[in-house]
């Protein structure tokens, strides 16, 4: 029974000691979790002034009355 009370405790005290570090550091944790989400938003553009709508972002890259851009082949390597 000592064992079960003893990891009981331990659990305890990790949730607290958890919600300890979220409630004492959340102005730099809601910054660094909003890094993370523009980092990970494939619609996110940094050299933007301003984020993109969802409009451009259904856009196709290429109209179809433009052609597509072509290189010349790659010379050949002897």
């Amino acid at each position: 029974m000592a064992a079960i009370t003893t990891a009981v405790v331990a659990i305890a005290a990790v949730i607290l000691g958890w919600i300890t570090i979220e409630i004492a550091c959340k102005p730099c944790l809601e910054q660094g979790r909003n890094a993370i989400d523009r980092a990970l938003d494939p619609n996110y553009d940094p050299d933007s002034a301003h984020n993109p709508s969802p409009a451009a972002a259904n856009e196709p890259l290429l109209r179809d009355d433009q052609p597509a851009p072509s290189a010349p082949p790659a010379p050949k390597i002897a």
